[in-house]
C-alpha cells in the first residue's frame, strides 16, 4: 500500500524541507517530491495530513534499561514488549533493550528474552541487544553492583556472545585484565566495544582503540577524567572521547546528568556524527513516577526517584534516568543551543551508523524503513510509524 505524508516539514540528512512530500509503500520510504513535483501515479494514493507539524525519522534509543514500570534484566519477552511500547509513545521506533551488571547466567536469560521479544514486538523495533557489563572497573561501578563485577575470560564471554547474533554493544573497561583481547573478539564479530564504567587514562583508551574499542558510553557518567598524580596531570576518558576523532560518545541528555555547559561543550568538540542521544532509562522511563518512589533493580540495588532522575539511596549520585527520547532532543535544542536537524541527527542516524543500521534506519531516505514520527515545536510526539504501520 503507498501513502503520501503531506503538510510536514521533512528533517532529512541535508535539512528540514518544507512544501515536499514524502512517500512510503508498505514498511519503506519511496521517496521524497516537492509537492508540485509529485508523480502523477501518486495523486490518488492515501494521504496522512501531518498538519505542518515536523515529520521525521523515528528515534533509536541504543541504550535503555527499562520503561513502562519494566526493566529489560530479568524480565519476560511479552513484559521487554510493554516497555518497548511504552517508549514508542514518545517517539522511539527502535532501540537495544540494556542489560546491567548480574551473574552471567542471569544475563543470558535476558540476552534470550530481548531475542524472543523481538519477534513479538511491533510497536517498536528491537534492533538487538546492549550488553552493560559486567566487564567494569570496581572504582568506577557507579549504579552497577560491585559484587558481579568481574574479568573477561573468553571461557565465559565467547558462549555468551554466541548465544544470539543480535547482540549489538558491550560495554567494558578496556584496562582491566583480559578486556583489549575482548575488545578484539567483539571488533572481529562485527559489536560495538564501548569504553564504560572505566578508569582508564587517556593513554589506555588511545590503546583501546587499537583493539576494537571505538565509543564511550554515557561520557562523564562511569569515566574517569583529569586528575593529578604527585604535581603531574594525568588526562582520563572523557578529556580521550573529547579529543579523539575514532570515538563516538554516548550522551544522557536528561537535563540531570549534564548540565546545559557540558552539553555545549560535547557537541562544540563532537558535533552530531559522533554523538549518540542515550536515555540509559530505568524502568521508571515514559511512567508518571512519584517523587520519593523506591526501586528495586534487578541487580539487587535499589534506587530512588528525586527531583526528576533515578538516584542512589543516599542521593549522592545518579543511577539512571527517566527520560524519553523526545526529551533528550528538546534539551539539545533548548539547553546547549543546537539546531533542530543535527539534534535529530544525534537520535537517528548516529546511534544507526555506530550500530551498524543506518543502511535501513536512521533517516528520511529512499529505500530506507517507514519509521516515522510528527512532532511540533516542543517535541510532542503525535503521530509514530514504525515500518510503515501507524502506532500512534
Amino acid at each position: 500500500m503507498i501513502t503520501v505524508i503531506k503538510n510536514g516539514k521533512l528533517i532529512t540528512p541535508s535539512g528540514v524541507l518544507k512544501d515536499h512530500l514524502l512517500v512510503i509503500e508498505d514498511s519503506k520510504i519511496l521517496g521524497i517530491y516537492p509537492k508540485e513535483k509529485l508523480p502523477q501515479k501518486y495523486y490518488n494514493e492515501p494521504v496522512v495530513d501531518a498538519l505542518g507539524e515536523y515529520v521525521s525519522p523515528g528515534f533509536i534509543d541504543i541504550h535503555v534499561h527499562g520503561g513502562g514500570g519494566v526493566e529489560a534484566s530479568g524480565s519476560s519477552p511479552s513484559q521487554i514488549v510493554k516497555m518497548c511500547a511504552a517508549h514508542a509513545g514518545y517517539g522511539t521506533t527502535s532501540l537495544l533493550p540494556t542489560t546491567v551488571t548480574n551473574r552471567l547466567e542471569n544475563i543470558q536469560q535476558t540476552v534470550y528474552a530481548i531475542r524472543d521479544a523481538a519477534q513479538l514486538c511491533h510497536e517498536c523495533n528491537i534492533l538487538g541487544a546492549h550488553l552493560e557489563g559486567p566487564y567494569f572497573s570496581p572504582a568506577q561501578c557507579g549504579a552497577q553492583n560491585p559484587d558481579f563485577i568481574i574479568q573477561p575470560k573468553p571461557e565465559q564471554y565467547l558462549p555468551l556472545l554466541d548465544s544470539w547474533d543480535g547482540i549489538k554493544i558491550v560495554g567494558a573497561a578496556p584496562e582491566i585484565d583480559g578486556a583489549l583481547e575482548l575488545g578484539q573478539e567483539l571488533r572481529r564479530r562485527g559489536i560495538l566495544a564501548s569504553v564504560a564504567h572505566s578508569d582508564a587514562t587517556f593513554e589506555q583508551v588511545e590503546e583501546a582503540m587499537i583493539y576494537g574499542y571505538s565509543d564511550i558510553t554515557h561520557i562523564y557518567s562511569g569515566c574517569s577524567m583529569v586528575h593529578r598524580v604527585n604535581a603531574y596531570r594525568i588526562a582520563g576518558i572523557v578529556e580521550a572521547g573529547l579529543c579523539l576523532e575514532g570515538l563516538t560518545v554516548q550522551v544522557i541528555a536528561d537535563g540531570k546528568h549534564l548540565p546545559a555547559s557540558l552539553l555545549k561543550l560535547i557537541y562544540k568538540c563532537k558535533g552530531p556524527s559522533h554523538i549518540s542521544l542515550i536515555t540509559d532509562g530505568l524502568c521508571a522511563a515514559a511512567t508518571q513516577m512519584e517523587e520519593g518512589a523506591v526501586v528495586h533493580q534487578d541487580n539487587g540495588l535499589d534506587t530512588i526517584y528525586d527531583d526528576g532522575v533515578m538516584k542512589m539511596m543516599d542521593k549522592q549520585a545518579f543511577a539512571g534516568s527517566v527520560a524519553t527520547m523526545n526529551r533528550l532532543v528538546c534539551n539539545m535544542i533548548t539547553l546547549a543551543g543546537v539546531p533542530l536537524a543535527d539534534a535529530v541527527t544525534m537520535a537517528t542516524l548516529t546511534p544507526a551508523k555506530v550500530i551498524g543500521m543506518d543502511k535501513c534506519k536512521g533517516s528520511l531516505s529512499p529505500g530506507k524503513d517507514a519509521d516515522i514520527i510528527f512532532f511540533n515545536e516542543d517535541i510532542q510526539v503525535s503521530t509514530v510509524m514504525v515500518m510503515g504501520r501507524k502506532v500512534k
